[in-house]
């Protein structure tokens, strides 16, 4: 195993963290199978691993128990520990003692190492803020309950950086993979975290699973390179080539996956890349987006809806249903979509259409879309026949 600076904190990480939010399961997503989860963690720390993350919410609660248990028999001096406040339920002051209390219950630990006020976006960061969550954090380290304060977020780069400037943290968490460097907060978003000397945390390495598996346009490019690695490995050395991710979480199911990431891991390094195996990752990039069929990018001239309807969002979905041949995936991110803001609500006002630059026809693409993500219907690349 490899092992990297967190950020400022005289401390290294492995370069492979276990998420823990994948482990397998017995009869649905929230029952962990503990016999075959407990062999791959430990089969994980044995190999070097020192990270583990999960959270309140994961596998239905049930993953901070297990956690708990998995690292009895010596194994919870060997790692440390992150796991994150479930920012959407907090309404008052009192909620962040009363969730940190119950999860350290389920950890069987008096202090979480790591401790991350989860999924910030906007609406969650001010929320939090008027409840004062940083002075609340701080009487958490002082009292010992908490070692270090971070956050995980999902939104737009400018309000990334706003939370970063906002608070000396010791790290983030962020989505970052190949095809996500400007989305969210991205390559911008990592460089300026590691410029303030955070920790940077990668998590969705290989998009949920939706880069190991590539459509054959992808497969050839791969092919044409002059080392020979699996998608997945590809996907995670191109992240420790970067000298600013210092830990990739894998959520990981089986344990096959287990001991080929953590043998990949073992090959870990920045630099390690050659600048033609980087050009290969760019056309890898490029094939991808040829295969989008909408040409949405993301630039929000269409929003706000006047009907509520996500419309960058729903456009999204779908382009990733086909870019990664992925329809199940897609209609399951339909699926956790608030109903209000699903591609139904279009009534084909036609507002956004005269706001967006690229020409799309978006309410004909929103009726195909709730069609296809909300009925089943099958997926094409271009619009049905109305």
């Amino acid at each position: 195993m490899k092992y990297r600076p967190f950020g400022n904190l005289n401390w290294e990480v492995s370069a492979l963290g276990f998420g823990c939010l994948r482990f397998p399961t017995n009869n649905g997503r929230e029952q962990i199978d503990e016999i075959e989860a407990t062999r791959m963690v430990r089969t994980a720390i044995d190999g070097g691993v020192n990270y583990l993350d999960t959270a309140y919410s994961y596998h239905g609660g049930n993953s901070e128990l297990f956690v708990g248990r998995v690292l009895q028999d010596g194994y919870r001096e060997r790692v440390r520990v992150a796991t994150k406040m479930p920012s959407w339920k907090i309404a008052e002051w009192d909620d962040f003692d009363r969730y940190l209390g119950e999860q350290c219950q389920r950890l069987c630990t008096e202090r979480v190492d790591f401790y991350l006020l989860h999924g910030l976006n906007r609406e969650r960061w001010d929320k939090l803020r008027k409840l004062d969550v940083l002075e609340w954090a701080e009487g958490a380290r002082a009292d010992g309950r908490i070692g270090h304060l971070g956050f995980s977020f999902h939104d737009e780069y400018e309000v990334f950086r706003e939370i970063v400037d906002a608070y000396d943290w010791t790290f983030c968490q962020i989505q970052y993979n190949y095809m996500d460097i400007e989305n969210q907060a991205g390559r911008k978003g990592l460089e300026y975290a590691a410029l303030k000397g955070m920790a940077v945390v990668v998590m969705g390495p290989l998009l949920g699973g939706r880069l190991v598996a590539p459509p054959k346009p992808v497969r050839d490019i791969w092919r044409e390179a002059p080392t020979e690695r699996t998608p997945a490995a590809w996907g995670l050395q191109w992240l420790w080539n970067q000298s600013e991710v210092s830990v990739v979480l894998s959520g990981m199911s089986t344990m096959e996956q287990v001991r080929e990431n953590v043998a990949t891991a073992g090959r870990a390094g920045v630099g390690t890349l050659s600048n033609e195996e980087l050009s290969i990752v760019e056309r890898v990039r490029e094939a991808y987006e040829e295969l989008c069929p909408i040409p949405c990018t993301q630039c929000n001239y269409c929003m706000p809806c006047p009907h509520g309807v996500d419309i960058p969002r729903n456009l999204e979905i779908y382009n990733e249903g086909i870019m990664y041949q992925k329809p199940e995936s897609a209609r399951r991110s339909y699926g956790f979509l608030e109903e209000n803001r699903h591609a139904s609500g279009c009534t084909a006002c036609l507002q956004c259409e005269d706001q967006c630059p690229q020409g799309i026809p978006v309410s004909q693409w929103m009726n195909q879309i709730h069609h296809v993500l909300g009925k089943g219907k099958p997926f094409a690349r271009s619009l049905h026949p109305t």
